[in-house]
Parts: structure tokens; sequence; C-alpha cells
């Protein structure tokens, strides 16, 4: 693996072992989170109930029919005279209804469909998360792993040191404090794989979790790895970007919208309403009634007319209900703001984020390579005698500390620029595939 050509050569053999036989890519791992997360299904799930929502609203819009039916026994007894009768009606009857003016209706029905815009936003922001979600457990189990050959590489170099060490002072060029110093580093190495061993366990064990697998195996990044630039390179068009696309601030837009709506309902209590009703009822009685006993009759009512109903005073409830409306408008407005402010700071901050790691990434290759040129020079200077081992062992724990930064780095780039498009509310799948292509094939 060319990411390990510049350590030594146990450590490009330790990293070819560990190399995962079925490494799986970032997309890879991505589908299996979208059919295992339940935040991401959770979104769905309410989207689906929004757009339900939305169609139980239009059916104050639509018209309505009922049908009723009965059979009642009637039976009357008559004193003076003695007289005992008993009759049967039967009933059926149609009824429907057409709202004509019904403004609330109207704009409830509007509101419905607000409440499906609310839910596609939640739907979008849950889908990006769970992007970055996954990108951000992938790349810490990559970084777990550097960090984990990192460290073994260390403390096998600590341990030739070691050795070294040992046998200069078995034949007595060195003094003991060698001997104890390389040991001491040694142990600390020591103590560090175990905790490096431990973190990429417990990294593994989340990323397991997050995409509902077992075992799953991340491909790491192929060297040298091109970081791509940030485009645009504005912070203005980003901040406005995530002011018009952020979910964030889509979802506080529409529930102000869904508010002044809300208070254009309230002040429809004042207006009248008016609706369109028909009806066809039969009524047969087979043996007549108690006023017409013992005759056959049937009784067909037909109607069809308008209907308003004009509201005159209801307690000034309509007024109260107005003004709590317009004090929800104003919460509503500042609620907007207040989520505009917070996704222009978090864009800059994301965008001038990945704009310093990419300086970092190229200072921290810089001082890779001043690392390694230290290191020989002390490696050199130990074995003419100008230097002493524990400035050798400082230069080994300089370079690798080093490389363990840089890969971190690396990865924090990747991720900050993901973490930016999610800012900006623009992050797709696609942005997802730009930074699988940089893995390792």
């Amino acid at each position: 693996m060319q990411l390990f050509r510049l350590l030594p050569l146990s450590l490009a053999l330790g990293a070819a072992l560990a190399a995962p036989v079925q490494a799986q890519s970032l997309l890879d791992l991505v589908e299996s989170a979208r059919g295992y997360d339940s935040a991401w299904q959770s979104a769905q799930a309410q989207l689906q109930a929004a757009q339900r929502r939305a169609e139980q609203a239009r059916a104050g819009l639509l018209p309505s029919a009922g049908l009723t039916a009965g059979v009642s026994r009637t039976n009357t007894d008559i004193t003076r005279p003695a007289v005992e009768r008993t009759s049967t009606t039967q009933s059926l009857a149609v009824s429907a209804s057409q709202p004509l003016y019904r403004p609330a209706n109207r704009i409830a029905f509007e509101q419905g469909q607000r409440g499906i815009d609310v839910a596609q936003a939640q739907l979008d922001a849950a889908a990006q998360d769970l992007l970055v979600r996954v990108s951000q457990a992938y790349f810490d189990v990559l970084a777990a792993q550097d960090t984990l050959t990192f460290v073994q590489a260390q403390k096998s170099a600590v341990s030739e040191q070691l050795a070294a060490a040992k046998r200069n002072f078995e034949v007595g060029t060195t003094t003991v404090t060698d001997s104890r110093e390389a040991q001491a580093r040694f142990d600390l190495v020591s103590a560090q794989e175990i905790a490096a061993e431990n973190d990429l366990r417990v990294k593994k064990l989340a990323l397991d979790q997050l995409v509902g697998t077992t075992g799953a195996q991340p491909r790491p990044l192929a060297q040298p790895v091109p970081l791509p630039p940030v485009q645009p390179a504005s912070v203005d068009h980003w901040v406005q970007t995530a002011q018009d696309q952020q979910p964030g601030v889509r979802q506080a837009a529409m529930a102000l919208d869904v508010a002044r709506l809300e208070t254009r309902k309230a002040e429809t209590g004042h207006r009248p309403t008016i609706d369109l009703q028909a009806s066809y009822a039969i009524q047969h009685n087979p043996h007549g009634t108690v006023t017409t006993p013992n005759i056959n009759t049937r009784t067909n009512n037909a109607s069809v007319g308008v209907a308003l109903n004009m509201p005159l005073f209801a307690g000034y409830a309509i007024q109260n209900r107005v003004k709590e409306t317009l004090a929800l408008e104003q919460k509503a407005e500042a609620d907007l703001e207040t989520v505009r402010r917070n996704v222009a700071q978090a864009t800059r901050s994301a965008f001038f984020g990945v704009q310093s790691g990419i300086g970092q990434v190229k200072a921290l290759e810089a001082a890779e390579q001043s690392s390694q040129s230290a290191l020989d020079a002390n490696k050199l200077g130990y074995q003419v005698g100008v230097r002493i081992n524990i400035d050798v062992l400082n230069a080994q724990s300089q370079l690798f500390q080093t490389k363990r930064d840089l890969a971190v780095a690396r990865y924090n780039v990747l991720l900050g620029q993901l973490k930016l498009r999610q800012a900006a509310g623009t992050l797709t799948l696609d942005d997802v595939g730009t930074i699988n292509a940089l893995l390792a094939k």
C-alpha cells in the first residue's frame, strides 16, 4: 500500500498483513445504513404522514355524502274507545353537501401543503445527517487503524533501538542510561498500543451499529491523497446558499408561512359559510299509520338548497384567537431569524475550518519530511557518538506523531468538506461519491 511508502520495512509489512480482505467503500456502507438507520426511516415515515394529513385537509373542499336507513315499529293503545294499533315505518335517506364558501377550509388545505414541505425539509436534513454520520464513523475507523499501525511501527523501531542500546552497553560503548531510556520508551509505546487497539475496537463497533452490519472494513485512502479544493472559494457564496437551501432554514420559513396562514384562518371566524345541500328521503308505512290504519303509504321527499351560516357574536373568542396567532406569527419570524444567523455562523465556521485544514495538511507534509530528516540525522549522530539514545527516541516519536497528525488532518479535511455542504444544505450522495473516488481500489 502506498500509504506507508516512507515508513520502515517492518511498518509496510505490518500494514500489508493488516489490510482488509473484503473492504467496503464509503458508498457501500452509506447504502447499507439507509436500510438500517432508524432516524432516516423515521423522517421517511414523517413525510408519508404529512402527505396523508394534507389529503385530510383537502376533504374540507370536496363534497360529502351520507346514507341513513331505519325501521321502527309503533304500538298505540287507546283506552276509550278501546283500540290497539300497530304500525311499521321504514325510512331511507341520502344527503349530500358541497362547500361553496368556507375560507377556513381553503386555508387549512394550504397549511397541509406547507406541512408536506416541512416534512420534506426534515427528510433532507436526515438524509444529509446520515451521510455525515456514516462518513464520520468511516474515517474514525481509518484514523484508529492508522494510529494503531503507527504505534506498532514506533514500537518496532523503539524495540530495535532498545536492543542496540543493550548491545552497546554490554560492549561498554554506552552507559546504562541509554538502555533504561529505551526501555522506558518501549513500555510507554506498549501502553499506547493497548489504548490504540481498544480505540479501534470501539470505532469499529460504532460503525457496525450505524450501518447495520458486522465486521465492516473501510477501504483506506489512495496515496498520494489529492485533497479537492473548496469550490467556490468564497465564504459569502456558501452563506448565501445556506440561507436559501439549508433544511433548517426551509423548515423555519415554512413554519412562518403556516403561522401566517393560521392568522388568516382565525380572521375567517367573522365570515359566513355557504354550503350547497341536497337530500332525498323515502318513508314507507306498509300497514299505515296511527291516523290512517291499514293503508299502505309511501312518501318521497327531495330537496336542494343553499345553507348560509353567519356568525354574529362568539364572546370575543375570535378576536382573542387572532391576537394569539399574531403573537405566534411574530415568534415564528424571530425563530426564522435565529435559524438564519446560526446557519450563517455554522457555514462560515465550516468553510474556514476546511481552509485551515488544507493549510494544516500542507504544513504537516513538510513537517513529516523534516522529521524524517531529523531522525536520519540523529541516527547517524548516535552511530558516530555525537548523539545519545534519547535523541533518537525523541526523533522517532516526533516522526510517528507527525504521521498520525497528518493522517487525521487529511480525514478532517474530507469530512470538513462534507460538513460544509451540509451546513449549506447542498450535501448529496454525489458529494460522498467524490470522496469515495479517493479511496484505494
